[in-house]
């Protein structure tokens, strides 16, 4: 075991919570019209996003060492169809249950975990290639949400990170909490 796999494993999750932080409190910025909006009919509303991305984790981290990341059961075209009816609500279960799954897949992991080998739709990768495809497929549509929801919102939106034309005083404020930390 190396202290590199032990820090990758710490970084991957760390990366994965400051995404869903990001599309959470996004999320949280829209009303349920704005949430279920999409800017045209070949588009997909934060809700179609979140649906996929959840589905996504559900398939590839239900038995995530044991078993083909694209499971039997999923049905990726039905995760961008809302049926009538469906709630914000459920929509956030689902999201929250697929991140749980993730969360808790990695925190079960060893280091030396990182040098097995899973499939993922009959495909080998190693735990490291996989975990490296759900960060880099997460902060992708993450994006999206973080995009839709801002248009949405317009001049009501609360920033994420560091707020346009204020970069200058943000980097001032890093150098001084990092300079007293050490």
């Amino acid at each position: 075991m190396s202290d590199f796999q032990a820090l990758y494993l710490d970084e991957a999750f760390r990366s994965l919570r400051g995404h869903k932080r990001l599309a959470d409190g996004a999320i949280g910025q829209l009303s349920d019209e704005q949430f279920f909006a999409s800017p045209d009919p070949e588009s997909n509303s934060v809700a179609l996003i979140m649906k996929h991305i959840a589905g996504n984790m559900h398939s590839r981290f239900t038995d995530f060492l044991t078993t083909d990341g694209e499971k039997p059961d999923r049905n990726r075209d039905q995760e961008f169809i809302l049926q009538s009816g469906t709630t914000r609500d459920e929509v956030l279960r689902f999201w929250e249950n697929g991140w749980h799954l993730v969360f808790d897949a990695l925190n079960a992991l060893q280091p030396e975990d990182l040098e097995r080998s899973v499939t993922i739709r009959g495909e080998p990768h190693s735990v490291m290639q996989a975990i490296n495809r759900q960060v880099a497929h997460s902060s992708y549509h993450i994006g999206q949400i973080v995009f839709l929801a801002k248009h949405w919102v317009g001049t009501s939106w609360k920033n994420l990170s560091v707020p346009k034309g204020q970069s200058e005083q943000f980097n001032a404020e890093m150098r001084a909490k990092f300079q007293g930390s050490r």
